[in-house]
Formats: structure tokens, sequence, C-alpha cells
């Protein structure tokens, strides 16, 4: 059963690293839509360079939540019981900027349009800061009581304690993290799918963002340090996980030296590695915790968690069936729509 859970977690946090990667660029590339985009047809462009891919990437994380919900029942339900407010406020972030790509390739009117961009930038914007501080919460932790159920106010004296609230001085340096790690995805995302004056914005964004970044992660590093000292044990534990962070540090390099050399591919590569990198970071440090706890003795973890072993049988045979269809659309989803995006005049994003 030790082995089955681990399984499982392997699983989730792959699949949970997929969605970060792939959605994350074209929430980072909606976050700049409105400030790199300066005319119609560069905005139209950014949104075709993401129309035809968003919502199959929003999929990875319906998968993740539904493995999520058969493996792990009571981190599923422990989970919804604090996060209800926020999770309520994610939908709505998601549909609206579903909304607002969607209606923008449909109406000419320039008075709707600049509406739709508003409400697609904007949402993806706050999606982005929203998903950091989740994470925040996460590696904080959570005030889970004896029955594992806890409520988080949306915020309240915004200092670190035993009674925090969603929001909170650490929990938003988490989502400010994210949100510049999105944007410079997102950017690298747009240098790799545009050209013209577009393309050499979405490569200036990326290369002054870069750096901020790696000061953003420096101070994160130590404000995660500050508040959880013995988030290190695993990484003391086991000295091997600090290649971890060396690689972390080693992918944003890579982002800015190869997007000076304009081998765009490759700094958007690095740009994923990093995202994937920061999450296995987490992971390795909580494991085999799942749902932190601020008194340990409440956290959940893989084996105060998981379900029985009859139902990760049947779940894992139906999972396998269900990674290779998916694997081979998105295979064949890019091939479909790489290359440079061009706009014409009336053009959706479909074409």
């Amino acid at each position: 059963m030790v082995f089955t859970g681990f399984l499982w977690f392997s699983i989730i946090s792959v699949m949970l690293a997929i969605y970060v990667i792939l959605d994350g660029f074209d929430i980072g590339a909606g976050a700049l839509h409105l400030f790199l985009g300066r005319t119609d047809a560069e905005r139209r462009k950014i949104i075709k360079s993401i129309g035809p891919v968003w919502d199959g990437n929003e999929v990875w994380l319906l998968a993740t939540g539904g493995v999520l919900y058969f493996v792990f029942p009571q981190l599923y339900a422990s989970s919804f019981s604090g996060f209800y407010l926020p999770l309520m406020m994610v939908l709505w972030l998601l549909m609206l900027r579903a909304i607002g790509l969607e209606f923008r390739t449909h109406i000419n009117d320039s008075i709707w349009a600049a509406f739709f961009d508003v409400i697609f930038s904007v949402g993806s914007l706050l999606l982005a800061i929203f998903y950091g501080a989740a994470l925040g919460n996460i590696v904080r932790g959570l005030p889970l009581g004896p029955d594992h159920y806890f409520f988080l106010p949306l915020w309240t004296n915004w200092n670190v304690g035993a009674h925090p609230g969603v929001l909170d001085w650490y929990t938003v340096l988490s989502g400010v993290v994210v949100l510049v790690a999105l944007l410079v995805h997102g950017a690298n995302y747009l240098v790799c799918k545009t050209d013209g004056d577009l393309h050499e914005r979405a490569r200036t964004t990326s290369l002054v963002l870069t750096p901020v970044l790696l000061v953003l992660t420096l101070v994160s590093l130590a404000a995660t340090l500050a508040i959880h000292p013995g988030i290190v044990a695993n990484y003391n534990t086991l000295k091997i996980g600090y290649i971890v962070p060396l690689l972390v540090f080693v992918s944003l390099i890579g982002i800015f030296v190869f997007q000076r050399a304009r081998k765009e591919v490759l700094a958007f590569v690095c740009g994923g590695l990093y995202l994937a990198l920061m999450l296995v970071g987490a992971v390795y440090a909580l494991y085999p915790v799942i749902l932190p706890a601020i008194d340990p003795q409440y956290s959940l973890t893989i084996a105060n968690s998981i379900t029985s072993g009859y139902t990760l049988q049947v779940g894992l045979r139906w999972w396998i069936v269900g990674i290779v269809i998916a694997l081979g659309y998105f295979v064949f989803l890019y091939r479909m729509f790489r290359g440079k995006v061009t706009v014409e005049e009336g053009s959706g994003y479909g074409d």
C-alpha cells in the first residue's frame, strides 16, 4: 500500500505539473494581452496563438481533480470545506476568462472588443495570483482540526499565525511569484508564436521579468524558511533533493541566456522546467504530507487519506487508457497548430 500511495501521489503531481506548464503559458499570455497587444491585429494574434489549445490545456485541471477525488477523497473533501469561497472565485475567473476570449473572437464592435479584452486579461492576471496564493496556503499550513476540516476567511490581519486567512503577506507574496512566473512563461510562448513588433515586445518582456523572477524566487525561499523552518527536513534526510532548487535557478538563467541568444524554443522549455521544478521542490519538501496542518498532528498524509486498494487497482487500469488517449490528442493538437500565427481580417482563432 505504501508503494501504491507513492505511485498515485507521483501520478497526481505529474498531472498537476503538466497542467501548470500548459495552462500556465496561456494564462500568462492572457495576462499580457492588454500590455503587449498595441493594435487590434496584435491582440487578435495573441488570442489566435492560444485559441486552439487553451480549453484543451484546462482538461488537465479537470483530470487532476478527478483523479484526486477517487484516490484521496479525504483531501478533496477537506480542501473544499476550507477553500470554498476562493474556489468559487477561481471558477468565476475561469468562466469570465473563457467568456472574454470566446466573445472577443466573435464580436467586431470595437467597444465590445475592448471590454472583452479587459475581461480576458484581468481574469487571467487574477487567476495567476489566486493559484499562487493557493500554493502559498498549502506550504504555510492550514488550521485543520481533529476531523480534518477547517474554515479560512478571505483575510484576517494579514499575518501568518494560528488563525490565518486565505490572503496574508506570505500567500500574497506567493501569488506575486506565480504571476511573474506565468508572465515570463506566457511571454516566452508568444516569442515562439508571433513575429514583428509583438514578437520583440514579448522577448523584451521576458528579458526584463526573468531577473525580477529570480529575485522574487529568492525572497519567497527566504520567507518560506522563516515561517516554516522544518520544511527542509526531507532535503536534509536525502540530500540529493538539493539538486531541485539548484536546477530551479539554472532554468531561470537558461531562460535569460537563451532568450538573449534568440533561441526561443529553448527559452520556453526552460520556463516550463522552472514551473515544474518549483512544484517538484514543494512536493519533495512536504512528502508524505498532502495537506499540511498548522498543528502537524492533524495533517493529511498519503496514509490517512488514500482510498481502498480495489478502487486504486481499477482506477489505474482506466487511468492508463485515459492518459494514452489524452497524450495522443495533445501531440496531434500541438502538431496541427505549430509554427507562427498569422491573422487575416475578420478571421477567428480557429482558422
